[in-house]
């Protein structure tokens, strides 16, 4: 293979620099089994039965934190499916061509039968210049992973990869099982880290250790509450942290509750139907990442009329009213609670769901 030049060692040399936060996590996370499970349980610990119940209890979060941590760095993200990709013929025109109503009607033949809703600031089609696809509703580029991440919420350095759809049940049960493992360290470690504070027992090598381990716990303890809690409430919402700080763009407008389908509703988007798999760092999510359902509070004035009965439940939070768009069966059936489809409405939101504003032109957007 011919050498890469030096755009390539660069490159290779920031994804070893990517991987020093998780490493220093892992580090620590050895140095605190070591400092709990030896230091405090074994040596310091004189009670049999209180060192049997804190090392079981410690073993099975340990173990749950691991666990989580591990399946949001090693889950890759997932990508747009072909769909979403132009083909070679569209690609060539929009090379060709001069950007303007050809770039515009390329876009809309190509967005014409997707299961988009989403729009740039200007109300252009979301496309990417160096995927060369049409995003997705809740997709965007990810400067780092060079690539358009499904549902993206944030790329993060302590776990060397970006948080979306694939992983963000992963990310937030290893904010949990990380808040849990702190807070249990700080509240076993707390009477004989007095103890050692007031010379109360001997100054021993254990009395670094856990003098130390407490306040890291401590300190963990309070930002991982913090973030954790803000999580929480993206997920009440159905919020990621983009959307969050930049609300989406529908047809109609800004709308910072489009995605919102009430606490309940939200909470099965993420972490699925099952609820025995709701703790477990096991894959449960609902869809595809492609598509979502919408709750606009805005009607869309390009969409069919609302079915008939629905409007009855429009005051009600828990039953939005969903404009008609193409669902992927696994999220479609989150509507079916209080409201049906039919097929035929269905299919007539489908034949308009790729139809666009004339006046629409198209802006990158990463």
């Amino acid at each position: 293979m011919a050498p890469s030049g030096p755009g390539g060692v660069r490159r290779r040399c920031r994804r070893v620099l990517y991987w020093i936060p998780v490493v220093f996590i892992s580090l620590l996370l050895g140095w605190s089994y070591y400092a709990y499970a030896v230091q405090l349980c074994i040596v310091s610990m004189e009670n049999i039965g209180e060192q049997v119940v804190c090392l079981m209890a410690y073993h099975l979060l340990f173990a749950m934190f691991v666990w989580s941590y591990w399946k949001t760095i090693f889950t890759l993200p997932m990508n747009p499916s072909k769909e979403f990709h132009l083909s070679y013929a569209e690609k060539e025109l929009l090379e060709r061509e001069p950007r303007g109503e050809a770039h515009q009607e390329v876009l809309r033949r190509a967005a014409r039968d997707l299961p988009i809703y989403t729009r740039t600031m200007s109300g252009a089609i979301r496309y990417c210049d160096r995927c060369q696809l049409i995003k997705p509703d809740r997709c965007h580029h990810c400067s780092v992973c060079d690539k358009c991440v499904l549902k993206m919420d944030h790329h993060c350095p302590w776990v060397n990869n970006c948080v979306g759809f694939s992983n963000y049940k992963f990310f937030l049960l290893f904010l949990a099982y990380s808040l849990l493992y702190c807070l249990f360290i700080a509240a076993t470690d707390l009477q004989y880290f007095i103890r050692f504070w007031t010379n109360g027992l001997p100054d021993t090598q254990a009395k670094f250790h856990i003098m130390f381990l407490f306040f890291a716990a401590a300190m963990f303890s309070v930002s991982l509450s913090s973030l954790f809690g803000y999580h929480c409430w993206l997920v009440s919402k159905n919020k990621s942290t983009l959307e969050a700080f930049r609300s989406p763009v529908f047809r109609h407008g800004t709308d910072k509750n489009g995605f919102s389908l009430g606490f309940s509703k939200n909470m099965r988007q993420v972490f699925g139907d099952e609820k025995k798999y709701w703790l477990l760092p096991i894959f449960s999510s609902l869809g595809d990442g492609c598509s979502f359902p919408t709750c606009l509070v805005n009607q869309d004035a390009e969409q069919p009329p609302t079915p008939a009965g629905l409007n009855s439940t429009a005051k009600n939070p828990e039953n939005h009213q969903f404009p008609a768009k193409l669902l992927r069966e696994s999220q479609s059936h989150l509507l079916t609670d209080s409201q049906s489809w039919t097929e035929s409405g269905s299919n007539s939101g489908k034949g308009k769901a790729g139809m666009s504003n004339p006046a629409l032109t198209m802006e990158n957007e990463t």
